[in-house]
């Protein structure tokens, strides 16, 4: 009688299970608004059906803006502007820093695009994802023409075999003809030429579009008609020009590992194209690196989860096939550039050769006496570990062990190397950074040294100043004219040394108004230059601890340019401003009015300063000298001399003349 009972009540009172397969990780709803939750079967494995193509360009020209339009053309749902700009630095900027990769259909077949930053320092994030595709959309601006950075986006493409789809963006500006189109498209094929195209790469087809509009035509236009006002014809171009992916779905699964990323829920998250084989949820894979003494094995696991960005969201996959571009869950220990495959293979595949870095900064302990007050990760061994993450997921960096608790990372230049240091600071970090040091190079007895090649347009009044500026800087002219459809302004082409770059970019600014554009891209190692010429002033190093007056700051305004306001905290040693002339000065800004019982007629309420020049982190990083370091804080960043006291600054300055 009683068991029955027992029975009865378990029935009504107990929850519907639910299996642990459907569901939905934290990942994916946290990684992206609208993810998918249900697991869905890949409709096909056929490779015919796929075509894989990146979307290359120079920094502005319209990539990000383009793939907007081509999502929103395939039904995808766009949250906001840019939306495959997802790192918070990304949209704060406006600028694209990491490659990312979605799906799109149309017309029954799958495209996976691929979106590159354009910036030269983030130029490894191109190299590594140009090996994943069979085609490339070069994305020009039909005003500005290629620039520095489409011939180094360009050469990575053509050195792969790709035969990229020409298009102009923009045309519908009003400086914008026809002539003007057919003028770029004779550089395009020049540049193509001199970067040793093969005649089907120089048969490259031609579309002129505005992705600001959301138009793609074949033909010249300003004003398509309404039925034709969308990305149909670039999206037709993509499938009859693009091929597909060669690739076979019998042999066994291989994959090479192009992007990584880590979630606490599912762990690492690889994400590679397909390279052979089929692969699906479950499957025993293990993870291959190739060394020196041959094929090594990493680890072997389970795939978890398979995933496959679509649209704007991250959608569960069961199976995917040969050609395609995916991302898998399961495994703790490969990095990008080894091979995830069935555990029969022991085949490695080749990995992506990366140009060498160029610029190389010192991350340190913060041992200034202001230390401690603002960040949560304050010693060596946090910040190691952080820099050997970083270093795990951007092949671009490369991270080396200095002396004591110090570490040496090297990468393409200051902005990509700040973006590091922006991202650190943000999550709790303290520490000291270095000034940039540019990469030598010796060969056969000579010096070499990295030279880019810069692209220059400013108005014409300010040519002089600017010509004036990079020969101190060891610049050589290469070519010099107007800017077609803009009057007045002038358009540059230099080499110069990066090391003579380096904190330019800020002074370039200033002298042009905002009024100029600089692009800049690595060219090659070429013969050392000599010394540069005087390129900064000497700075005003505060010689007193605690907190800066105005009456102190009063005083000193005539000395030069001031970096700090009243209130402000300082220390011994401490870069408070500029000096007018080329030697450091030691001041005391916190000095302080002395008090008296005599009635004084002038207050302190009364001092007016001048507006200070508070520094950008890059910045900051383009200002200090070889003798100084940048003290970085979650809320603040503080210039200092490398060593605080004045009479170990003299010291060590005598013993660098000797």
């Amino acid at each position: 009688m009683v068991a029955p009972l027992l029975r009865s009540l378990w029935s009504t009172t107990r929850k519907p299970f639910t299996p642990r397969a459907t569901l939905i990780p934290r990942f994916f709803s946290a990684a992206s608004a609208s993810t998918a939750t249900t697991a869905a079967p890949n409709p096909s494995l056929d490779p015919s059906r796929l075509r894989n193509v990146a979307v290359i360009a120079h920094v502005d020209h319209g990539k990000t803006t383009l793939m907007d339009r081509l999502l929103r053309q395939c039904g995808a749902d766009i949250p906001h502007e840019r939306a495959m700009d997802s790192i918070n630095l990304e949209r704060e900027r406006g600028i694209t820093i990491s490659s990312k990769v979605t799906s799109i259909s149309w017309k029954d077949n799958e495209l996976n695009m691929v979106d590159t930053p354009g910036h030269a320092d983030f130029g490894g994030e191109v190299e590594r994802v140009v090996g994943m595709v069979e085609g490339a959309i070069l994305v020009v601006d039909a005003g500005e023409g290629p620039l520095a950075q489409t011939k180094f986006v360009l050469a990575k493409a053509l050195k792969y075999g790709i035969r990229p789809i020409l298009l102009l963006n923009k045309v519908d500006r009003p400086a914008v003809s026809e002539e003007r189109c057919d003028e770029v498209e004779s550089l395009v094929f020049d540049l193509f030429a001199n970067l040793g195209a093969t005649e089907e790469q120089l048969d490259f087809p031609v579309l002129y579009a505005s992705a600001k509009e959301g138009w793609a035509s074949s033909s010249f236009t300003k004003d398509p008609p309404t039925d034709m006002k969308n990305m149909s014809q670039l999206l037709d171009a993509i499938i009859r020009h693009v091929p597909p992916p060669n690739a076979s779905l019998d042999a066994p699964f291989q994959m090479l590992v192009s992007m990584m990323e880590k979630d606490f829920y599912l762990g690492r998250i690889l994400t590679g194209r397909v390279f052979s084989g089929a692969v699906r949820v479950g499957d025993r894979i293990h993870g291959l690196r190739s060394t020196d003494s041959g094929v090594t094995k990493i680890e072997e696991g389970k795939i978890t989860k398979l995933m496959k960005k679509k649209g704007t969201s991250m959608a569960l996959i069961d199976s995917a096939g040969a050609g395609d571009i995916i991302s898998m869950a399961g495994m703790t220990t490969p990095v990008i550039g080894n091979t995830v495959a069935n555990v029969e293979v022991m085949t490695a595949l080749p990995t992506v050769e990366l140009d060498p870095p160029t610029i190389s900064m010192t991350f340190g302990v913060n041992d200034s006496p202001l230390a401690g007050r603002d960040g949560t990760h304050l010693t060596g061994g946090k910040i190691g570990d952080r820099l050997m993450a970083e270093a795990e997921t951007n092949l671009a960096i490369n991270v080396l062990p200095g002396i004591g608790e110090s570490f040496e990372v090297q990468g393409r230049g200051e902005l990509q190397l700040g973006i590091l240091i922006e991202n650190m600071r943000r999550e709790g970090f303290e520490l000291s950074v270095s000034p940039p040091r540019v990469m030598y190079k010796t060969e056969n007895k000579e010096k070499l040294e990295p030279i880019e090649e810069v692209t220059i347009e400013v108005n014409e009044e300010h040519v002089g100043l600017i010509m004036e500026a990079l020969s101190h800087r060891r610049a050589e002219v290469l070519d010099m004219g107007p800017v077609p459809g803009h009057v007045g302004r002038t358009r540059l082409s230099l080499t110069c040394p990066s090391r003579g770059l380096v904190g330019y970019r800020s002074v370039f600014s200033s002298d042009t108004r905002g009024t100029g554009f600089m692009h800049r891209a690595f060219l090659t190692y070429a013969k050392h230059r000599g010394p540069l010429g005087n390129v900064r002033k000497g700075v005003l190093v505060s010689m007193g601890y605690g907190t800066i007056t105005a009456y102190a700051l009063m005083s000193l305004e005539p000395r030069g340019i001031l970096f700090v306001t009243p209130g402000m905290e300082t220390y011994d040693g401490m870069i408070v401003g500029e000096h007018s002339r080329d030697t450091d000065l030691d001041i005391n800004p916190v000095r302080a009015k002395e008090l008296s019982n005599m009635r004084s007629a002038n207050k302190d309420e009364n001092v007016k300063l001048s507006p200070p020049r508070l520094m950008t982190l890059e910045e900051a990083i383009g200002y200090v000298a070889s003798d100084e370091l940048i003290e970085v804080t979650p809320k603040a960043i503080r210039l200092r001399k490398r060593y605080l006291e004045v009479n170990k600054r003299k010291s060590m300055s005598k013993r660098l003349k000797e």
